[in-house]
């Protein structure tokens, strides 16, 4: 059932710049603090979403030219949410629940930790303080996931569960270890808490594709000023920050 479930899931996104990585819920309720558990039984089947370097173009762009009346909010996100949205009707004979990445809970804290996600799913590696033996620092350090195909060019976009779908011979496949040394590691973490707008920590292995310049700048733009990378007239703008 689960390989059916993400051949329909790829077909349907991978067109699109988007990859899904299948877990079962209990992997992660079994990681993390119980006010983040997903409330569903434990072998219950769920998908991870990333976007690619590649959505920019065959997601983003097209989909801001389509719709550019209707933006009403960040279009990265507004992009995202439509097109896991559309998954409930190719999905018509299935419950599907989506959680979105930038949606929060009452208390403001995140729906879900997307990085121990990716993590479980083995969707991508998520590089974490106690991943170093010999750690050199007295502050906070916060983690991040390293893709194996696209180092840190890419992004975690949502959830998709599937209520009706009971997996318990799903098997785990471990994230790559791709950052693999005790050097690398704490540059890694280094250059992410310390020195991430230079985007350094994303490069910190060879990648196979990576942001377009023009994704670059678009990312690196303050939010309220992307609309115009992106074409959306002064009329649009003004709806909705006024």
């Amino acid at each position: 059932m689960e390989r059916r479930v993400a051949e329909r899931l790829r077909g349907t996104l991978n067109p699109f710049g988007f990859e899904v990585h299948a877990f079962k819920v209990g992997w992660y309720n079994a990681v993390v603090q119980p006010a983040f558990h997903l409330p569903y039984p434990d072998d219950t089947l769920a998908f991870v979403v990333l976007s690619t370097p590649s959505m920019f173009e065959k997601a983003l762009k097209p989909f801001v030219n389509k719709e550019r009346l209707k933006i009403i909010r960040d279009p990265v996100d507004q992009c995202v949410s439509y097109h896991l949205s559309r998954l409930k009707e190719k999905f018509s004979d299935q419950t599907v629940d989506i959680m979105f990445d930038y949606e929060l809970l009452p208390n403001r804290k995140p729906k879900f930790l997307a990085q121990t996600a990716a993590h479980v799913s083995g969707a991508a590696y998520y590089y974490q303080r106690k991943d170093v033996k010999l750690d050199p620092w007295g502050e906070k350090i916060f983690g991040v996931c390293i893709h194996p195909r696209y180092g840190g060019w890419f992004a975690i976009r949502g959830l998709l569960l599937f209520p009706d779908i009971q997996v318990p011979f799903l098997e785990q496949r471990a994230p790559v270890d791709c950052v693999s040394t005790e050097e690398q590691r704490i540059e890694l973490l280094e250059q992410f808490n310390f020195h991430w707008q230079d985007t350094r920590y994303r490069d910190i292995i060879e990648v196979r594709e990576k942001y377009s310049e023009e994704q670059k700048a678009y990312f690196a733009t303050p939010p309220a000023e992307r609309f115009k990378l992106l074409g959306l007239t002064q009329e649009v703008h003004r709806s909705i920050f006024h």
